[in-house]
């Protein structure tokens, strides 16, 4: 192994525990509203992503690139979709009350 695999590597698994720990540490009630923030955040893990898988470093980056692409991306997904449901909840009614 390469070093710079090995600190590949372990930046790797400390970025995985720290924000194991951040979201683990979230309450309920403000989980929602950070997610469309969290939104920007895997946009650039997406474009990160895309970079090592086609960077040609090896087989083992471009499959963790592409993982890293795939959860990224279903993170985007949901997250706009549970960001757009709670939107929804502050709109109005077309009579004029409250949904």
């Amino acid at each position: 192994m390469t070093e710079s695999l090995i600190s590949m590597i372990v930046v790797f698994v400390l970025a995985t525990y720290l924000g194991a720990a951040l979201i683990g540490r979230v309450p309920p009630t403000l989980h929602t509203p950070l997610m469309s923030g969290a939104n920007a955040v895997s946009g650039i893990t997406v474009v990160g992503a895309m970079l090592v898988a086609g960077a040609g470093f090896g087989w083992l980056s471009s499959v963790l690139g592409f993982l890293a692409i795939v959860f990224a991306m279903m993170n985007v997904a949901g997250g706009y979709a549970v960001t757009d449901r709670m939107l929804e909840m502050f709109k109005k009614s077309p009579t004029g009350g409250a949904k």
